[in-house]
């Protein structure tokens, strides 16, 4: 039985946001984790770093194309108006990826020029994350959009509330990189990890509650739809358990609980931020259903992408995940 046509835009999004959502936590750790690399010089750790994200850091970015493909296909105009107003950040974003792909593998080629790949390494994720958080505080704060254009210039996304958000993403992604750390490894680094996910998350909350507070009175529709659906405050309160589970996870050391709690955490923030703007893509300036692609493409997405190609990566990524369990090894090595 086929979809409805108004169901399928609304299908569709749901989709991504879900791809979205993803992306952000699984890249996003082993994003932390290369920020958290370039922060000790301990060879030791910075090996076992490595290990502990060798086997899944390169499909975790496989979300990030299915989003790209998905918006380009499913909602072209959004993808028309994202697409020249982050020129300049994606192409940061693609060359801080593909320079931490060679830090990879070039670092245990050489002695004498390590440093450069581990720099490569600590820079590319650090810039990775940091285009990606202004990228959405520019989403948030507003983008210059006439007649389903964007008219504005090369640095229109950059902002003081896209360069705080920059800036909390990275804290973030270092927070999820430090419970993947207490996680899958053990000894010295474990305790490393452990001593600084506290601080981190305490930065990451004030910044979390500023940008609320900021998107709350930044534009009056926001407020009136927190005031008007009370129970929209669910998704914050989920937030507020999970901190305090990540308390808990670190008071009692019980590994799985802080990367759990801190997946958690943002899961609670993306759909903070969703409810806050729902039904528009782009606040406030495109809705889903003004964004979606003619019913036949989405059909076809539905159909082709949502069911075949959907279902591979999800138990692809499922897979590998379950292979690599269980902690790494102070003396395994990606290499």
């Amino acid at each position: 039985m086929p979809f409805h046509v108004t169901d399928l835009p609304m299908v569709w999004a749901s989709i991504i946001a879900v791809a979205i959502l993803l992306y952000v936590m699984l890249d996003g750790f082993d994003l932390g984790v290369g920020i958290l690399f370039g922060t000790t010089a301990d060879e030791d750790f910075r090996r076992t770093m490595m290990g502990a994200v060798a086997p899944v850091w390169d499909g975790n970015e496989t979300w990030l194309v299915f989003v790209g493909a998905s918006l380009y296909a499913g909602f072209p105009l959004v993808y028309s108006i994202l697409l020249p107003a982050f020129y300049l950040p994606l192409t940061l974003l693609l060359i801080a990826l593909i320079l931490r792909g060679v830090a990879f593998e070039f670092r245990y080629k050489t002695e004498r020029w390590r440093w450069v790949w581990d720099t490569g390494f600590f820079v590319g994720s650090l810039i990775a994350a940091f285009v990606q958080g202004a990228a959405v505080g520019a989403i948030v704060d507003g983008l210059p959009v006439a007649n389903g254009r964007f008219v504005g210039g090369p640095f229109s996304w950059l902002s003081p509330f896209a360069i705080a958000c920059g800036l909390g993403l990275v804290v973030g992604y270092m927070l999820i990189g430090a419970g993947w750390l207490v996680l899958k490894t053990t000894g010295g680094l474990r305790d490393w990890a452990y001593v600084r996910v506290l601080p981190m998350a305490a930065a990451l909350l004030l910044f979390l509650c500023i940008a609320f507070g900021y998107a709350l009175t930044a534009d009056l529709a926001v407020m009136h739809r927190w005031i008007d659906r009370p129970w929209l405050a669910v998704f914050p309160l989920v937030g507020i358990i999970a901190v305090l589970g990540l308390l808990r996870g670190v008071r009692q050391r019980t590994d799985w609980l802080p990367f759990t709690a801190v997946a958690v955490i943002f899961m609670a923030a993306f759909a903070t931020m969703a409810v806050s703007f729902w039904p528009y893509m782009i606040p406030f300036s495109v809705t889903i259903a003004e964004a979606a692609a003619p019913e036949s493409s989405l059909e076809f997405l539905i159909f082709g992408a949502g069911l075949f190609i959907l279902p591979i990566v999800l138990v692809y990524t499922i897979i590998v995940y379950w292979i690599f369990r269980g902690k790494v090894g102070e003396d395994m090595h990606y290499h």
